[in-house]
């Protein structure tokens, strides 16, 4: 028991209990007056009171009933706008815009709820995160290198992505077998690059880090033949981990004229 809560595991519940590491993730956010935060699973409020402090209001989402239930308790409606929710399905465009997303995200549910926070880019001033270190590793990944996948694709493509610092396994209650690292993500607005077609680009990248083994030749095959491939200056002979994230909008959009990629339809915008 911490705090008289129970950590359940179907939750990925391990509760940041070191002030140290919790006063260096508000600084890195450093809330303002009038910011529109919102906290991901704010749990025993390890983060919440300073973010409250600095930014006078906030908004969360909270899953776990019993922790909502303290949370409504302990903070007053004008200073913690309370949604029990589920914040993979949670719709954060209700929450308007300019959104600065925080939170110690669960390592179960961690890359699907980045993919789910990425489709409200647009309403995005930046995301502050704390993950397992190797996530963060992926997504700050370099192409060539162990760590680079879909994950490091997918978000480079949308954000600039930096890792800030690491947090050890003790300053967790129960501490986890793996070491965390605190991550921040802005859009890249105006820098990003222009993908002709979003869903085609998921699955080229889907596709290509699939089987990492396969040369993009045979793990494309299904999207793209060979000429196609050389004739948006990729070599069918690499693999997916080589390709840089322009490499992989340079062949959408090579892909992504009206009849789509082999000649189908393309596939509709999601």
């Amino acid at each position: 028991m911490i705090h008289g809560h129970r950590p359940r595991k179907r939750f990925g519940q391990n509760f940041l209990a070191d002030p140290h590491y919790a006063q260096r993730i508000v600084d890195a956010v450093d809330p303002k007056p009038g910011d529109n935060l919102v906290e991901i699973g704010p749990g025993l409020a390890a983060l919440t009171d300073s973010l409250i402090e600095r930014a006078g209001h906030m908004s969360a989402v909270e899953i776990d009933r019993d922790l909502a239930t303290r949370l409504r308790e302990r903070f007053a409606a004008d200073r913690l706008t309370l949604y029990e929710a589920d914040a993979l399905t949670f719709d954060f465009a209700t929450l308007g815009d300019a959104l600065r997303i925080v939170g110690n995200l669960p390592y179960n549910i961690s890359s699907p709820l980045l993919f789910h926070l990425a489709t409200y880019e647009a309403r995005l001033r930046d995301i502050h995160v704390m993950l397992q270190r190797e996530v963060v590793a992926r997504m700050t990944a370099s192409p060539a290198t162990a760590d680079y996948g879909r994950l490091s694709v997918m978000l480079q493509a949308r954000f600039r992505v930096t890792r800030l610092f690491t947090v050890p396994a003790g300053a967790f209650r129960p501490a986890p077998k793996v070491e965390s690292a605190v991550a921040r993500l802005a859009p890249l607005r105006e820098s990003r690059p222009v993908i002709v077609d979003e869903a085609l680009f998921a699955r080229i990248v889907a596709a290509a880090f699939g089987q990492r083994r396969k040369t993009l030749r045979n793990a494309l095959s299904a999207l793209v033949d060979e000429s196609a491939l050389r004739s948006a200056g990729i070599d069918p002979g690499s693999r997916g981990e080589t390709l840089s994230v322009d490499d992989y909008v340079r062949l959408t959009n090579a892909l992504a004229g009206p009849t789509g990629p082999r000649g189908a339809t393309s596939p509709p915008r999601r």
